[in-house]
């Protein structure tokens, strides 16, 4: 059984680590990894040789008669073609709205698992890449937000005067504002956050933090079966956008978070709420490399539209790489130590009826196969 891993493009993580390597030699895995594949997370090519891998000198080579390839992004179209047929490619391989991105993976002959489909149940909570990588994003969006404002988080009684708490509205409050309500907090921010599921408000209330929010019947039903936020009516986001709106004005720092699977990030903060804030004010949109949730946030920049800074960077785990490589590795490890390795013969042995798999994995056989992006529902291997 071997197991590659090929440098990434255009992301600073790395989709093993030392660790995660010892474990995949002790499971029975030849390990391959690109040279530098690390090097951006800050983990050495020696690391790596020390902890069993060996290391090639490209891609190409990493991946050539591997059983397995991990990848943080998609892989490059050369990478991709120098798997062999059967290939398991296992990653963040962002299915929605990319069609003729699934059917290359199809026509490359590969079996492609996307991670953050990964489905919200007691069993899978160690392999969510969504989640891991989420509570960094929320974590760094305040340090973010700190670096940028100017002025104290805590509150301070000092000889010469009193400095006031920053005031830090975090909007939506999963796993991403969850972690930002607890850094603001840790900070000693004044925190308040707003979320339109239901569950949420206790676990705001948890945390330290002030609950925003209409409270009325469509908010009481406002949660899927899988945990996720509802797209809410027009009436309800009238509502709760009067709500917000006159919130904001008061706030210091806002940290927006709102996202829904496979859809843009819903608009939550416009221009008028913008030019509301005080001067100095800062917003974090999590949400820009889906549209954003914020009215003039840039993807990838950070820009000021009248006294209010936007901070609107991409690929927010990948800002804090080392961290972020170290749960993303372990969570890739969880999934295929426990569907993908025979323990007994130590042999790479796909369990594709386990629950696990059939939830992401988007390509088999030269098939598109996940039903959610126009496939057929996976057969069994014989």
């Amino acid at each position: 059984m071997k197991i590659a891993v090929a440098a990434e493009a255009e992301d600073t993580r790395v989709a093993a680590t030392p660790d995660v390597v010892k474990r995949y030699v002790n499971a029975g895995a030849d390990v391959v990894i690109e040279t530098g594949a690390g090097a951006k997370a800050r983990v050495t090519d020696s690391a790596f040789q020390d902890a069993g891998a060996t290391i090639a000198a490209s891609g190409v080579e990493a991946v050539n008669g591997a059983d397995i390839v991990l990848t943080v992004r998609r892989p490059a179209p050369e990478t991709l073609a120098a798997m062999k047929q059967g290939a398991m490619v296992i990653g963040a391989l962002d299915p929605y709205g990319d069609e003729a991105g699934l059917r290359a993976m199809a026509n490359a002959g590969v079996a492609s698992v996307a991670m953050e489909l990964m489905p919200r149940i007691t069993r899978a909570q160690s392999m969510d890449i969504l989640s891991s990588q989420a509570n960094l994003a929320g974590y760094q969006a305040v340090i973010d937000a700190a670096e940028v404002f100017d002025r104290a988080f805590p509150m301070m009684m000092t000889a010469a005067g009193t400095v006031p708490a920053a005031k830090v509205f975090v909007m939506g409050a999963g796993v991403a504002g969850l972690q930002a309500i607890a850094t603001a907090r840790r900070l000693g921010a004044a925190v308040s956050a707003t979320d339109v599921r239901p569950a949420a408000k206790e676990q705001v209330a948890s945390l330290g933090a002030k609950f925003i929010a209409v409270e009325n019947d469509e908010f009481k039903q406002a949660e899927t079966a899988g945990g996720y936020a509802k797209e809410m009516s027009d009436d309800y986001k009238r509502q709760q956008a009067e709500l917000v709106a006159s919130h904001i004005a008061k706030q210091d720092i806002v940290i927006t978070t709102a996202l829904i699977p496979g859809r843009p990030a819903p608009k939550l903060i416009n221009a008028a709420m913008v030019n509301a804030m005080a001067p100095g004010s800062v917003i974090v949109d999590l949400a820009v490399e889906r549209g954003g949730n914020v009215e003039g946030a840039v993807p990838g920049e950070v820009v000021t539209i009248g006294g209010t800074t936007i901070i609107g960077h991409l690929n927010v785990p990948g800002r804090i790489a080392t961290t972020a490589s170290l749960l993303y590795a372990k969570n890739l490890f969880t999934f295929i130590d426990t569907c993908l390795i025979d323990k007994e013969s130590k042999a790479f042995s796909p369990k594709w009826d386990d629950e696990l798999v059939t939830a992401t994995l988007l390509t088999k056989d030269g098939a598109l196969v996940h039903e959610r992006f126009g496939g057929a529902k996976p057969q069994s291997a014989a």
